[in-house]
């Protein structure tokens, strides 16, 4: 096994593990987006299958999932949105449509070179504190941040919001999905690892608990809407290779499990196979075969959390 991406943190040994253990979080992002996405990561959530999964709580089902979340002892943070990207369906900020954060019909802009470009920093610090509190007044232990298309981590023209972010999840004990290095990641073109170097410089100094490495794969399916599209088993075996590949540290892998019908459909402007097959792919038995046989050790952002919090 070769380390494609340097020497790990020593975030491992404070979880309480042995040095080299290679450590995964399996994340569902886009918990209560729609109803398509509670009822698959709810399942998925209770049949351990998922070790965490995070809210879109401007969105129209986050009160389903956030009461789920609520009366459940399972690992739920809050993926925070700045952004709406459907053509079809979309979702407002929670402070209201008379700040930076809106586009001419008042959504969240669909893209995130928007964001960067409009978005005021007090307006994105309200509206993140926002939802923040929402999920909180809902009852939920919240377990951890993280965001919604990378809208903070300032990809499209180097302006990030993560000081606010930062100041926000120290503020309330939470660690923040961030990871130390770019390697394995999907991203545009440009080297950002000296960007993800400052940012979590900061994090750092803020006691915010990163992960080492955030990874996934592609979102939509090779070939989709031709007769050469990816099946299920390739997709399987493709995700079953990246596990295979997980180093040392700390790794979340973040999917974005969903039942593929006629809701979904109609929500979604692509991508809605893969997510459907990401469902099935979760309570696929090879996926827990793998991860035993590799020795990967599964843990849950309540762990790190522990960590930030000194609890452990």
């Amino acid at each position: 096994m070769t380390d494609p991406g340097g020497p790990p943190s020593d975030l491992v040994s404070r979880l309480g593990l042995a040095d080299d253990s290679r450590a995964v979080i399996l994340n569902a992002d886009d918990y209560g987006m729609c109803r398509a996405a509670n009822r698959a990561i709810s399942e998925l959530l209770l049949a351990g299958h998922l070790d965490s999964a995070t809210v879109m709580v401007p969105c129209g089902w986050a009160p389903d999932a956030l009461a789920f979340a609520a009366a459940h002892p399972v690992d739920v943070g809050v993926h925070l949105v700045l952004t709406s990207e459907w053509t079809r369906y979309r979702w407002r900020p929670l402070t209201g449509t008379g700040t930076s954060l809106v586009d001419d019909a008042g959504y969240f802009p669909r893209d995130v070179r928007t964001v960067e470009q409009q978005a005021r920093a007090e307006d994105v610090a309200a509206e993140l504190a926002a939802q923040l509190d929402a999920a909180l007044a809902a009852g939920v232990d919240v377990s951890h941040l993280d965001n919604h298309m990378g809208s903070v981590y300032g990809l499209e023209t180097g302006r990030s919001f993560l000081p606010q972010v930062f100041e926000l999840a120290a503020r309330h004990g939470l660690p923040f999905r961030l990871p130390r290095t770019t390697d394995g990641m999907l991203l545009p073109p440009g080297d950002f690892q000296p960007l993800l170097d400052e940012a979590t410089a900061a994090a750092d100094a803020l006691g915010v608990v990163l992960v080492d490495r955030l990874w996934t794969h592609p979102f939509e399916l090779a070939g989709e809407g031709t007769d050469d599209a990816e099946g299920y088993e390739e997709v399987r075996d493709g995700f079953l290779d990246l596990l295979r590949r997980v180093p040392a540290g700390v790794t979340e892998i973040y999917l974005h499990p969903m039942l593929d019908d006629d809701e979904l459909g109609d929500v979604a402007d692509y991508a809605a196979p893969k997510r459907g097959f990401e469902h099935r792919l979760l309570a696929d038995p090879a996926v827990a075969a793998v991860v035993a046989e590799e020795g990967l050790v599964r843990v849950g952002w309540r762990d790190l959390r522990a960590v930030q919090r000194g609890e452990r």
